[in-house]
C-alpha cells in the first residue's frame, strides 16, 4: 500500500476511534445508514420474520381491541360516577392526545429500533388498563380519565407498528401495502371484537365492586398485555443496532473504493486533497421546504385523509351507544353488538384487500374507500333529514361508513412511503400518526356531542371533510401513482 493509502486508512480508523460508540443515532443518522445499506437490502420483496410480523400485527390488534372495548359502557361509566356524555368523548378522545404529547420524546430516543418504545408501551398500557378499573371501587370519576391518559402514552406503539411495516431496512416496497392492509385487518377485528366484548362484559354485572360490567374491560386488558409482554420478551428480535459510527465511515469506505479503482495506487492523493463527496438527496436532512410541489401535496394528502379516516370513525364509534340508547332504547350490550357486527361486515373486505392488494394501486384504493364512505354518510343524511331513520337503515350507514373509511385507511402510509424521498421514511409514519390522533381526539368529542348540536350537523361536517379530501387526491391523481404491493 502506497504512503497515501496508509494515510487514508489511518483516517478512517481515527474517525472510528473518535466516534461515541454508545450513543443512539439520530434520524439523520438513521436515513444515513438507510442510504448506505447495501444494494441487496433493496430487495422490492422482503420481508421481517413471522413471529416478529405475527408480535407486531398481533400486537396492534391487541391495542385497537384495547382501545374499542370501553365504547359500549364508558357513557353509563362516565354518568355513574358523575360524569355526561361529552365527558365520555373527552375519555375516548383524550388517548391520542397523551401519546401525541410523548411520542416526539420517544422517537428520539429510540436509535431507529423498536424493542424499548414496545415494552414502553406495554406497561402503559397496564398501568392505564388498572386505573381505568380502579375508578369504581375508588368512586372517583377523574380516574377514568387518568387511565386513558395513561393507555394514550402505550397507543404510541400504533405508530411503531405502522413504522415496522413500511421501514426499508426489513419491508419491501413491493410488501408495505400488504402489511398495511394486515394492520387494518387487525383494526377490523379490534372494531368488532371490542365492542362486543365490552358489552358482553358489562352483562357480568355489578355484584363485585372491583370486577363488574365497568371495570372488567380494564382487568381484561391488563392481563392481556402482561401475557403479551411476557411473549415479545422471548420471541421479539429487534433490527439491527445502527452505531453512529456506521453512517459516516461506511460512505467515506466506498467514496475510496470508488477512487481506487478510478486510478492507480500511486495517484491517490492524501484525504485532505480529495475533493469532498456531496451527500446525494436521498441522504440530505428530511426539510419540507427541499420537497417538490407535488411532494408536499401528497404528503398534505395523505395526513388529511389519515385524520379524516379517523374522525369519521371515532365519532361514529363515541355516537352509537348514545344515539341507540336515546332513539332505540339501547343497553351498552346492544349498542357493543350493533358496532361489532358493522365491523363484523366491514372484515371480508378487509381481508380481501390483502389478497389483492398487488393488484390495485394505493390511489384506487383510497378513492375507492372514502367515496364508499361518504355513501353511507350522504344516505344517513337523507334519513335524519326526513326523520325516517329506522333500526335496520341506521345498521346500513354504518356498516357503509365502516367499510369504506376502514379500507381508505390502508394506504395512506404506504403510499407516503413510496413517494417521499428516502431520508423521510423515519418520519413518514409519525406524520401519519399525528393526522390519526387529531382525527381520534376530535372524532371522538364530536361524537359525544353529536345529540347535542345535531344530527343534521355532525353529519354535515363529516361529509366536508371528506369533499375537502376529495378535491385533493383529483387534483393530485398523477402524482398519487405508486409502484403496487
Amino acid at each position: 500500500m502506497t504512503s497515501s493509502g496508509i494515510e487514508l486508512q489511518a483516517r478512517i480508523e481515527s474517525l472510528q476511534e473518535h466516534t461515541p460508540a454508545s450513543k443512539p443515532p439520530s434520524h439523520v443518522e438513521y436515513a444515513l445508514n438507510l442510504a448506505s445499506a447495501p444494494a441487496e437490502a433493496d430487495d422490492e420483496f422482503k420481508l421481517p420474520s413471522l413471529t416478529n410480523l405475527i408480535i407486531v400485527i398481533g400486537g396492534s390488534t391487541i391495542h385497537q381491541l384495547s382501545f374499542f372495548i370501553v365504547v359500549s359502557s364508558v357513557s353509563l361509566y362516565s354518568i355513574h360516577l358523575g360524569g355526561d356524555e361529552t365527558f365520555s368523548g373527552l375519555v375516548l378522545g383524550i388517548p391520542p392526545v397523551c401519546g401525541g404529547l410523548i411520542l416526539l420524546p420517544l422517537v428520539a430516543l429510540d436509535g431507529g429500533r423498536y424493542r424499548m418504545p414496545m415494552f414502553l408501551s406495554y406497561g402503559w398500557l397496564i398501568l392505564g388498563s388498572i386505573l381505568y378499573s380502579l375508578a369504581y371501587p375508588a368512586s372517583h370519576l377523574y380516574l377514568i380519565l387518568l387511565g386513558r391518559m395513561a393507555t394514550g402514552v402505550g397507543y404510541t406503539a400504533f405508530m411503531y407498528s405502522k413504522r415496522y411495516c413500511s421501514d426499508p431496512r426489513i419491508v419491501g416496497v413491493r410488501q408495505r401495502t400488504m402489511l398495511a392492509a394486515w394492520l387494518v385487518v387487525g383494526q377490523g377485528v379490534g372494531l368488532t371484537a371490542g365492542p362486543f366484548l365490552g358489552g358482553l362484559l358489562y352483562k357480568v354485572g355489578f355484584g363485585n365492586e372491583v370486577f363488574n360490567g365497568y371495570t372488567s374491560p380494564g382487568w381484561v386488558m391488563a392481563m392481556t398485555y402482561f401475557a403479551l409482554t411476557v411473549g415479545s420478551v422471548y420471541l421479539f428480535r429487534d433490527v439491527p443496532a445502527l452505531p453512529a459510527a456506521r453512517s459516516a465511515t461506511s460512505i467515506l469506505r466506498r467514496f475510496l473504493r470508488r477512487e481506487k479503482r478510478k486510478m492507480p495506487s500511486s495517484s491517490v492523493t492524501p484525504l485532505d486533497q480529495q475533493p469532498s463527496e456531496q451527500p446525494s438527496s436521498a441522504v440530505r436532512n428530511p426539510s419540507f421546504a427541499n420537497l417538490t410541489w407535488n411532494q408536499k401535496g401528497v404528503l398534505l394528502t395523505m395526513s388529511w385523509f389519515s385524520m379524516t379516516n379517523f374522525f369519521i370513525l371515532a365519532s361514529w364509534e363515541a355516537n352509537i351507544p348514545i344515539f341507540t340508547q336515546h332513539v332505540f332504547n339501547y343497553s351498552p350490550y346492544n349498542a357493543g353488538n350493533f358496532i361489532a357486527l358493522g365491523g363484523l361486515v366491514a372484515f371480508p373486505v378487509l381481508f380481501l384487500n390483502v389478497l389483492f392488494s398487488r393488484r390495485f394501486q394505493d390511489r384506487t384504493t383510497l378513492a375507492f374507500g372514502s367515496s364508499f364512505g361518504l355513501a353511507g354518510l350522504v344516505l344517513m343524511l337523507v334519513l335524519v333529514t326526513i326523520e325516517k331513520v329506522s333500526k335496520p337503515l341506521y345498521f346500513l350507514c354504518w356498516c357503509v361508513v365502516a367499510t369504506g373509511f376502514n379500507l381508505a385507511t390502508t394506504c395512506t402510509l404506504s403510499l407516503l412511503s413510496k413517494q417521499l424521498p428516502l431520508e423521510w421514511n423515519p418520519w413518514c409514519s409519525m406524520v401519519i400518526q399525528y393526522a390519526v390522533y387529531i382525527g381520534r381526539v376530535t372524532g371522538a368529542v364530536w361524537g359525544g356531542a353529536g345529540l347535542k348540536v345535531g344530527e343534521a350537523k355532525w353529519l354535515g361536517l363529516q361529509i366536508a371533510l371528506v369533499g375537502i379530501g376529495s378535491l385533493m387526491y383529483t387534483h393530485l391523481w398523477k402524482d398519487l401513482k405508486a409502484k403496487t404491493g
